[in-house]
């Protein structure tokens, strides 16, 4: 039987027959069922349509399909001890896409901002050896493709990977919403890839907060001050957002700050 991803949000379901009903992450108010309707791929067909590339992206490694599928998002690929973290993930996984990440060093380990990024997770979490998936476990609802055994459901406001890699959760566009701290990147001076968390902004010297991207739904002021506090205590110098080209190169630490307190002066009375 097939495996299904919704073409809307490219998560992926488990394999049945006949698609899914519905998609639960598109259902919710943070994204929106496609204006034809909800529509599903095979993973057959996905790969038929569409290619993963990968190509540096500020230093680091990321992985993208082309054309854009979905959301458009690219993974990134963070280098550490015993081989890559991959921090979100993307709709497929191809033969190709995980001989380069294999040539790489492998993955040890995948870690994922929030639900609208899961993507074919399970997939690349199996061509390596079931490496284990950090999802907060307060999104484990918007699990998608279930039961998968390599799911590690990390509680609390942080989870280290490793020395140089930590996980923070940030909250606000979801509970467990997730940005992770290397602490080697950017030269030694430090990055926070931030996902959709903290989003950067066009001009790629700010960052702003959304509970729905697509359905101009802001954050409140108490949820920004907790992603605020989370990232308070970090050195980093560059930020790295969700699509490619989305980040901020230097100064970033600053750049956060100034964000936080233009984004509450715009929503006050």
């Amino acid at each position: 039987m097939p495996l299904w991803t919704c073409e809307q949000c490219g998560a992926q379901f488990p394999e049945t027959a006949a698609p899914p009903s519905s998609c639960r992450i598109c259902e919710d108010e943070r994204q929106y069922v496609n204006w034809k309707g909800q529509e599903w791929l095979t993973r057959e067909k996905l790969a038929e349509r569409h290619r993963l590339v990968w190509r540096d992206d500020l230093g680091l490694v990321g992985l993208a399909l082309e054309p854009s599928f979905a959301i458009g998002q690219r993974a990134l690929l963070v280098p550490d001890r015993g081989g890559c973290v991959m921090w979100d993930c993307v709709p497929l996984a191809t033969p190709e896409a995980i001989a380069h990440v294999r040539s790489l060093g492998g993955l040890k380990a995948i870690a994922i901002s929030h639900p609208h990024y899961y993507g074919a997770v399970a997939d690349w979490s199996l061509a390596f050896d079931d490496a284990p998936v950090y999802l907060h476990g307060d999104d484990a609802q918007w699990v998608t493709r279930r039961p998968y055994r390599s799911i590690v459901p990390w509680q609390g406001d942080s989870h280290r990977i490793s020395e140089d890699i930590l996980l923070l959760r940030g909250g606000g566009h979801f509970a467990g919403a997730t940005m992770l701290h290397w602490r080697r990147g950017a030269d030694g001076r430090g990055a926070l890839l931030t996902g959709d968390i903290a989003m950067v902004a066009m001009d790629r010297r700010s960052v702003s907060f959304m509970y729905s991207y697509p359905n101009y739904i802001p954050l409140n002021a108490s949820a920004v001050r907790r992603i605020a506090r989370a990232v308070a205590p970090l050195a980093f110098d560059r930020i790295y957002g969700a699509w490619w080209g989305k980040n901020i190169a230097s100064d970033a630490k600053a750049a956060f700050d100034r964000s936080v307190e233009r984004y509450l002066a715009a929503i006050s009375d």
